[in-house]
């Protein structure tokens, strides 16, 4: 048996285990608390970095419709020399063919780079005979991971800014440069549908002696000395048609991407947020449990 004497201190010790058990969970508790504050101001900032491009997108994909729209006379001008012409690839002579990808230096933009990669990876299992070129960053960073061997030439910095003729004609330059004579060229680049999809094409390009073996070249009386320059000219023509196509689905792309990312970053803010109000409450819980619980200690002793 305790003396009289002994049993407030014993109480008074059993108060101060009890005070001591509650005040862990409620450091961990504090921890926690703000942990989901920072992450949740982490989310605010990324909701408003991916709001601002989704604006930014927003304005240029006007313009670079009206490009495509543009590039698009350029484009089927060429073709419609080919098919007047009725010009086919040459066949069972031996030469490769060659493939130039449209792709661009930027990200950010779902799956438009990665579709073309898959494109071409099918592509070249089915016909292993053919050299890449590739103009951007981002399909020749995954490209190179299984095609590696098959690119002869690429160009960075492609996709910057709305496309030029310029450009084009200054990728054509070093296309037609290359020492491989080719069967045929084909440009891969995404085809814009509409705002929401769009889906990998290709556009033919012959060589000269394709144009000079059609059923129709004579029609066009073309000497034969100027036939590089026509090739050199409806290849650009061609590729600034491509490039501009490519970049409006990027744009779209882009832009869809970014509001997705900010109605999610905004989903994920709303659930942050009522978990962060019901671990302050508990906090809140926890410290008044500690309060009656010193307060009744103090009150027996």
């Amino acid at each position: 048996m305790l003396s009289r004497a002994a049993r407030p201190a014993l109480r008074a010790g059993a108060g101060v285990a009890v005070s001591s058990r509650a005040a862990a969970p409620s450091a961990a508790t504090f921890a926690t608390l703000r942990e989901i504050e920072g992450r949740l101001k982490s989310i605010r900032n990324i909701e408003k970095i991916t709001n601002t491009m989704k604006i930014v997108a927003s304005t240029k994909l006007n313009r670079a419709q009206r490009a495509m729209q543009d590039s698009r006379t350029y484009g089927k001008s060429g073709q419609g020399v080919y098919e007047s012409a009725e010009t086919k690839a040459i066949e069972g002579d031996g030469k490769k063919k060659l493939v130039v990808v449209c792709s661009s230096d930027k990200g950010l933009c779902g799956g438009v780079h990665s579709g073309l990669s898959r494109f071409i990876r099918r592509k070249s299992a089915a016909d292993p005979n053919m050299d890449l070129v590739i103009l951007g960053e981002k399909a020749r960073a995954q490209l190179s991971r299984t095609n590696a061997k098959d690119i002869v030439l690429n160009f960075q910095g492609v996709g910057k800014d709305v496309p030029t003729f310029a450009e084009a004609q200054a990728i054509a330059d070093q296309i037609v440069q290359l020492p491989t004579e080719y069967s045929e060229v084909e440009i891969v680049y995404n085809k814009f549908i509409n705002a929401t999809s769009y889906e990998p094409t290709i556009i033919e390009a012959f060589s000269v002696e394709a144009l000079t073996a059609s059923a129709n070249y004579w029609a066009f009386e073309v000497d034969e000395d100027q036939l590089p320059n026509l090739r050199e000219y409806t290849l650009a023509n061609s590729l600034y048609w491509a490039l501009a196509e490519g970049h409006a689905c990027e744009i779209s792309a882009r832009r869809n991407a970014m509001d997705n990312a900010s109605k999610n970053a905004g989903e994920m803010i709303s659930k942050y947020q009522i978990l962060y109000n019901r671990t302050r409450q508990a906090v809140i819980t926890n410290e008044l449990v500690e309060i009656i619980t010193g307060a009744t200690a103090s009150a027996e002793m």
